[in-house]
């Protein structure tokens, strides 16, 4: 590692001893906008460009929710006399229309003369964000900078030469992409650019590369650079994705004032005089002893602004196995061949939150994260949010990353008035609905098909703003934003829940548990277990932050039909009697009152439980999607079956789900380039550690037989107070830190007792295993 561990403690990074051959195995950074996936190749170095924003036009970004207002009392009165087939017509006709797919931009490459790699490694180090390739005196570094939100890349070796371009040639990029260039000499070495306009679109993405050369010669070979004889080269690279023209001058003034020390600027060194792309001249070698920086003390400035953001988020939680020192000193691709090893399980989680910190920013994490390397990006690269977006950001609160939190909310709250249409278009009502996929840009329903109604999806809103609450309750705030989408999700119940049946209950009418369907019905039914949750879970919560709606609210819920139990005992994923239950399938849309709500719980709800679990029992893995055996986990370890939980978890670490890098893949045998696996292990290991409610602390609920010790700390609880936990054969340690002064119940192996917490005293627990 870049900054090594004492032998003795968990590792903050990985490393190979060999380039990326695979784009799926280069190292990644990012900081939630721009991300780089880094090959650390000695003579072809390729730094493959991301963006969150970078979507390719494909007509949906005119799509709007389907007009189906005026149809719905028909569908629910056919749907309520038995029809279990009325919802594959509500529909106003079009095809299955995907959101605009998320690509790469191009990749930054580097090639140099064939030479030796003796001694050759490369590594990321998860504390600073920086990855590292060296061999033979030569090392390139590469990290994308929170503080300035650029992509910078440090090259250093005798006697540098390179060629150096941006090369948009990627697999899947489309042949009638608008491609320009332009090249340009600096006083500090040369100016890249790439134009890309997408085919048949007004709309475009421009990206620059500043090259500053520390010694040696410069020159143009448009579009590429040479440096010949350099003794380091530093390049700052961003991307704009724009409609019309991107000024490149100013852009570049915006990179080469990164480098300006306290009282320098470089706005009138727009050029050098008389140079333009076409023109081959060098640039004379230069010496940097009458400046006041250089390439080198560059980069560290660049760095160590950088640091102050992201080494405080991410060394905020550990996890210590107490692994063999030697296997924790192997390679990533080492140590997953071990996959019951203690030593894996640390870089794992490590790595998700490393991968789900730079991943999240002007946007959570895509099914990719941040970094694809491809075009043809599986399901548009999307936000999928009912359930794959969910997990990947279910370990937020209780991992300290409000980073992740903040970035949901935005994406959230810029996409509401969306909402407001998907609820006013397809059920006529106020408040908001969220869709099941948008591409970050659009928050509009239009992904939807016979096979998959999503536009009858109800429960979105309550599931995405879920993490919203939990960061306040965690923190002891209330966001104002939050609790005014929370009243509007109120507001579409109110207008919504209108039909009832025989008993006066309030029927969810129609209803979709994602992506299943009752054994003899369609798709669109009535009282989907998951829409039963969330509608009770929304109005509670609204009634919560709301008191002058909040009886109303509370009677709304309070009339909805409970949860059915089937002739097999399990709780039933339609509470509707006659819709028998699907087994075999990779959602749990059911179980979402267990995981991640606390409706239904051992302590308080113990039947409800029983049935639950034996829904999970019977629960099959369909086509074995990563986030299917790591839900069915996280749903476990709330259920208290530590067993189940070390079943579904090691069906991904024997099935071959990660790539080198450490970032997942959606089957097993690495296919399918997908972050769903690598960000939710760390929520599914401290739920086998520690579960938090805002009146509740229950301490190793589902600890596995083979992790006999082992030490969580700096864990976030939703009562407010901070918690290490430690614990050994021989009993556990819980040590916390109290910010707000509650009375909580504390669950243990040995039972339930109260427990009174001071803000500011620190209370240390000693449990008997």
């Amino acid at each position: 590692m870049t900054h090594p561990a004492h032998p003795q403690s968990p590792v903050h990074g990985t490393w190979e001893p060999a380039p990326a051959a695979r784009w799926e195995d280069a190292f990644l950074t990012g900081n939630g906008r721009h991300g780089a996936l880094v090959s650390g190749d000695p003579n072809d170095d390729r730094v493959i460009v991301t963006h969150h924003t970078l979507v390719r036009p494909n007509g949906a970004e005119h799509a709007r929710p389907p007009e189906l207002a005026a149809a719905l009392p028909a569908l629910q009165d056919r749907l309520l006399a038995g029809d279990l087939t009325a919802a594959e017509e509500f529909t106003d006709g079009r095809p299955l229309q995907w959101v605009q797919p998320f690509h790469p931009a191009f990749q930054v490459r580097l090639r140099r003369p064939a030479g030796t790699v003796d001694g050759y490694r490369r590594s990321v180090d998860f504390t600073t964000g920086e990855t590292r390739a060296e061999c033979a005196g030569w090392t390139s570094r590469v990290f994308v900078s929170r503080a300035d939100d650029v992509i910078v890349q440090y090259v250093t070796g005798p006697g540098l030469t390179l060629g150096i371009c941006l090369d948009h040639h990627l697999p899947g990029a489309p042949k009638k992409l608008g491609v320009g260039h332009g090249a340009l000499l600096t006083p500090e070495g040369a100016v890249l650019s790439l134009r890309a306009r997408y085919p048949g679109s007004d709309r475009a993405y421009t990206g620059i590369t500043l090259v500053a050369v520390a010694g040696g010669t410069t020159t143009l070979t448009p579009p590429a650079a040479a440096v010949e004889g350099a003794d380091a080269v530093l390049l700052l690279t961003r991307v704009h994705r724009h409609t019309g023209e991107r000024d490149v001058a100013g852009e570049t003034r915006a990179l080469r004032d990164l480098l300006a020390t306290p009282g320098r600027s470089y706005d009138d060194q727009s050029a050098v005089p008389g140079r333009s792309c076409d023109d081959q001249r060098t640039v004379p070698g230069r010496s940097y002893d009458d400046q006041r920086t250089a390439p080198g003390q560059w980069y560290r400035d660049l760095l160590d602004r950088h640091l102050a953001a992201h080494r405080t988020a991410y060394t905020r939680v550990t996890l210590d196995l107490k692994a063999d020192p030697a296997e924790r000193a192997l390679p990533g691709s080492a140590l997953l061949a071990r996959p019951r090893s203690a030593a894996l399980l640390e870089r794992l989680f490590a790595a998700g939150r490393y991968h789900l910190l730079s991943s999240s920013g002007l946007n959570p994490p895509r099914l990719t994260g941040l970094w694809t390397g491809e075009w043809d990006t599986a399901w548009s690269g999307a936000f999928t949010t009912d359930a794959n977006l969910n997990l990947q950001t279910a370990s937020a609160a209780a991992t300290a990353l409000p980073e992740v939190t903040e970035a949901l909310a935005a994406l959230v709250h810029r996409q509401l008035d969306d909402w407001r249409d998907n609820a006013r278009a397809v059920f006529g009502a106020r408040g908001v609905v969220a869709p099941a996929h948008t591409d970050g840009e659009s928050g509009h329903a239009y992904h939807f098909s016979r096979e998959y109604p999503l536009h009858l999806w109800t429960a979105g809103a309550d599931w995405l703003l879920k993490p919203l609450v939990d960061h306040d309750e965690t923190y002891g705030t209330q966001d104002p934003r939050t609790t005014a989408a929370l009243e509007q999700v109120a507001l579409f119940y109110e207008d919504f829940l209108t039909r009832t049946d025989d008993d006066g209950r309030l029927v969810v009418v129609p209803s979709y548990s994602p992506e299943n369907r009752p054994k003899d019905g369609s798709w669109g039914a009535i009282d989907a277990a998951m829409d039963l949750s969330a509608a009770r879970h929304a109005l509670h919560t609204a009634a919560d932050r709301h008191p002058g709606r909040a009886d109303h609210w509370r009677a709304l819920a309070d009339r909805l039909p409970p949860h059915r139990t089937n002739d097999d005992g399990a709780l039933a994923e339609w509470a509707r009697p006659g819709l028998d239950d699907t087994y075999d399938h990779r959602h749990l849309s059911h179980l979402y009152g267990v995981w991640p709500l606390d409706e239904i719980n051992p302590y308080d709800t113990p039947g409800l439980a029983e049935a639950a679990h034996r829904a999970l029992e019977l629960r099959g893995h369909e086509n074995d999607s990563a986030h299917g055996h790591l839900h069915q986990a996280l749903i476990a370890a709330r259920l208290r079956d530590a067993g189940h939980v070390a079943r579904a978890l090691h069906s991904v670490l024997d099935g071959d789900y990660f790539h080198a890098s450490l970032m997942s893949a959606h089957y097993p045998r690495r296919d399918v380039y997908n972050a769903d696996a690598a960000h939710t292990l760390p929520a599914l290991i401290v739920e086998m550690l520690v579960h938090s409610t805002p009146d509740r602390l229950v301490l190793l609920p589902a600890l596995p037989e083979g992790w006999p010790a082992g030490e969580l700390r700096g864990v976030r609880t939703r009562f407010g107070a901070g918690l290490d936990l430690a614990w050994s054969p021989g009993g556990a340690t819980a040590h916390l830190r109290p910010h707000r002064t509650h009375r909580i119940e504390l669950r243990t192996s040995s039972g339930a007792r109260p427990l009174d917490l001071v803000a500011g005293e620190d209370r240390v627990l000693t449990l008997k295993t």
